[in-house]
């Protein structure tokens, strides 16, 4: 199946006035490194099922998500994808473009839809070559990369189902807006890698314990600081060196010049 390619919007402003940029990377950028990107940015929406970075396919954009979620997944021997991590705001897509790959074996797809700033390859890397704050920063945000896949690899092997499914929505929760995530079942299932059933089990779970609240394709954080206390070592060190090497990961902190 071929990539959807991302809309472009027609109607947002690419001059001094456009709105803040809410993209956590870019925003943690000084104004004259900002500008070598900012300039040569298009605002594209992506809806849900756009794959941004296809497995195994030359890269000729990369975005900056500033709304929505995207999921990064890896083939199995079965032919199924698991999921491996996610991204949003606070990141790029994709990583590997920081270190001058151009082609991975993730394959990166919208889940929830919203925008994104798309900036072509060529731009970007020629931006790294004349900024070093840039450059800088990309390295960094790939360090946290690192360890967020570490994280992930470590809670599936040794966490329970209901411990990894608070660690996925306070993930979800640090990329988004307010306190509503437009999760369904099978969209955690495939976060997860475990069976619809066990999902549900999980998430009744947490909402008995007053940690969310659930209706048809939604999902309520009601208590952040009991799913923090749940997912226990499975989140939290990766988030806090985010914000020590790059800044807020969930509030939208300083904004650029």
């Amino acid at each position: 199946m071929d990539a959807v390619l991302p809309q472009v919007s027609t109607d947002t402003p690419r001059d001094a006035a456009a709105p803040t940029i809410r993209n956590r990377l870019l925003r943690a950028l000084p104004a004259e490194d900002l500008a070598l990107l900012r300039g040569r940015a298009e605002t594209v929406i992506v809806e849900a099922g756009t794959r941004l970075a296809p497995a195994n396919a030359p890269m000729t954009d990369a975005f900056f998500l500033e709304s929505g979620l995207a999921s990064v997944s890896l083939a199995t021997a079965d032919g199924s994808r698991l999921e491996v991590g996610i991204t949003g705001r606070e990141g790029l897509v994709s990583p590997a473009l920081a270190l001058g790959v151009e082609r991975t074996p993730f394959e990166t797809e919208i889940r929830i839809g919203g925008q994104a700033l798309r900036i072509g390859t060529e731009t970007l890397r020629e931006a790294m070559g004349r900024s070093d704050a840039l450059r800088r920063l990309l390295m960094r945000y790939v360090q946290v990369v690192t360890l967020w896949t570490s994280q992930t690899a470590l809670s599936n092997r040794r966490h329970k189902t209901e411990e990894r499914l608070a660690r996925w929505l306070l993930l979800v929760h640090d990329r988004l807006d307010g306190d509503d995530l437009a999760l369904t079942h099978e969209t955690l299932s495939n976060m997860l890698g475990v069976h619809r059933p066990g999902v549900t089990v999980a998430v009744h779970e947490l909402e008995s314990a007053g940690m969310i609240a659930t209706r048809r394709g939604l999902i309520t954080i009601l208590d952040r600081d009991k799913l923090v206390r749940l997912a226990g070592t499975s989140y939290g060190f990766a988030e806090a060196e985010y914000e020590r090497l790059i800044g807020p990961l969930r509030g939208l902190g300083r904004a650029p010049a």
